[in-house]
């Protein structure tokens, strides 16, 4: 996302110099402080003469709505002023967003007007559930969002606030302040801004900190934190003692590969040996040997194979969600990123609700087919167990009742749901493989198209139909000089939107080649 490092800065929102009310919205997702933001600001604004109201509308859970903040204020005439209880479109001297998309989203709903209002927002980014949902890549380029803010705002402040307040060991409300502070909007000193800080008695000096360096960018007197650079996770794979002669014939097949597809097959073999064993990585090894043979430089047929076929291999069932939950590495993530202190305890609850079919699939496949089969049971399934489970993996009861599940990864193969999902592979593989003898462009691409599949419950079903729908137009673009082109725009289309819609207006226009 292309970013300008060097902080948009404000000067002064017209109505800030205390002749009428001001108006102030501040929009925030939950956990960032945005009711402590307010009444930071409220407690300044009382301190400086002047009478203030709050108040706020709570958006909704799981990222797909701010809350809204609403801060009111205007000069003690000794005469009660008459307040609004939320904010209006083209009446919003002063703009606060805690996300770049959020400042964006405020453009959208019209509370930014050019010629009147302050916008303040921190670059960062929090991926919204829009976003997480589709099927492909789902980001949104900032860049755009930056731009709209230059051309709808009278002033603009925006840098990484985030970044300075974890620098600071604070959180992004006190660095928010220091921003609004800065920026000119609020006729306010900053010492009466500080003196609030010090009076709230929690983190003060922290708060300090973060409120000063933001303070000072907002001024132009310090440049804004560089971007961080996040660095790809390496795959690290510890093969017991036991298990490094075993490991070693792996690794020899892989050194016996082309040059060209070494590095995308070695993070192959250590996804599938962290999924289930070694003998898994043998078999993933057997598909990438097939696809090789009917290679031929640069082998990008060849690192297709290796990237999808281990992605086929490794599926998302509730013994992987399990153990992804209970291992270290998870633990240490998620403190990072709500900044747990070393005087602090991480309070850390997860959220599971296994469908009827996610249930039996992880059953036997025998005791599982009969329990598909029998309709009584699903009923009872459904009336009494139906229902998401909280569970707190921070406690032993809760941590130990997802690592007993993850445990039982030794009798996988067994289970009802590894059935299935080889059945569905050794399918999608043989296309694969009678395609590769006649156009490896085509094949190369019926490979890319497991991409679709992905993720556990209703994501993964709607994977799985849009992936059978564009692995049932291969006949009608077998044999065609521009098949595999087609097939790319089959799985652009399912990836852009998950209604589907785009994929509808591809296959017809696909199967009008027939007519």
């Amino acid at each position: 996302m292309n970013i300008p490092n060097k902080p948009i800065v404000a000067r002064r929102s017209p109505g800030s110099s205390g002749e009428k009310i001001i108006t102030l919205a501040a929009l925030a997702v939950g956990g960032q402080g945005g009711g402590v933001l307010t009444n930071w600001i409220v407690a300044v604004a009382e301190a400086s003469g002047y009478r203030a109201q709050s108040t706020s509308v709570a958006g909704v859970a799981q990222r797909t709505g701010a809350t809204i903040y609403y801060v009111e204020m205007c000069r003690d005439t000794g005469r009660m002023p008459v307040f609004s209880l939320s904010p209006s479109i083209g009446d919003v001297d002063i703009l606060m967003a805690s996300e770049l998309m959020e400042g964006g989203r405020a453009i959208m709903r019209g509370f930014v007007t050019p010629g009147r209002t302050t916008l303040i927002t921190s670059t960062h980014r929090i991926a919204a559930v829009s976003e997480k949902i589709a099927p492909g890549d789902g980001r949104v380029d900032g860049a755009d969002v930056i731009e709209a803010m230059g051309i709808a705002a009278d002033h603009v402040v925006a840098f990484d606030m985030e970044t300075v307040a974890k620098r600071a060991g604070s959180v992004i409300s006190s660095s928010l302040l220091g921003a609004l502070a800065g920026s000119g909007a609020l006729p306010f000193e900053r010492a009466s801004y500080e003196e609030v800080i010090r009076a709230s008695g929690r983190g003060v000096e922290a708060s300090l900190r973060a409120f000063g360096d933001a303070y000072d960018i907002a001024k132009g007197d310090k440049p804004a934190p560089e971007p961080e650079v996040v660095a790809l996770p390496v795959s690290v794979l510890n093969v017991p003692k036991r298990l490094k002669k075993s490991w070693a014939t792996l690794e020899k097949r892989l050194l016996a590969l082309p040059d060209d597809t070494q590095e995308m097959t070695g993070l192959g073999i250590k996804k599938v040996v962290d999924f289930q064993d070694i003998r898994y990585g043998h078999q993933y090894l057997d598909m990438v040997e097939k696809v090789v043979a009917l290679d031929a430089a640069p082998f990008d047929m060849s690192n297709n194979a290796a990237k999808y076929c281990a992605r086929a291999l490794v599926y998302d069932d509730l013994l992987r969600v399990a153990d992804i939950k209970t291992r270290a590495s998870r633990f240490e993530r998620v403190k990072d990123e709500v900044i747990v202190k070393d005087d602090q305890v991480l309070h850390l609850t997860e959220y599971f609700h296994p469908r009827y079919e996610e249930f039996t699939t992880t059953l036997p496949r025998a005791l599982g087919r009969f329990m598909q089969r029998r309709k009584g049971i699903d009923a009872f399934y459904f009336k009494h167990f139906d229902k998401g489970r909280r569970i707190r993996t921070d406690s032993l009861l809760g941590y130990l009742s997802l690592w007993f599940v993850s445990s039982l990864r030794p009798i996988r193969r067994g289970l009802l749901r590894h059935d299935s999902e080889m059945a569905h592979m050794n399918t999608w593989f043989a296309t694969v493989l009678k395609i590769a003898k006649t156009d490896t462009a085509l094949a190369s691409e019926i490979l890319a198209n497991y991409r679709l599949i992905k993720g556990y419950s209703d994501t993964h079903v709607r994977g799985m139909s849009k992936f059978a729908r564009i692995m049932g137009a291969i006949d009608l673009l077998n044999g065609r000089a521009d098949a595999a082109d087609w097939m790319r725009r089959l799985r652009t289309a399912a990836l852009d939107d998950v209604e589907g819609d785009k994929l509808d207006g591809a296959l017809e226009t696909v199967k009008s080649f027939a007519r």
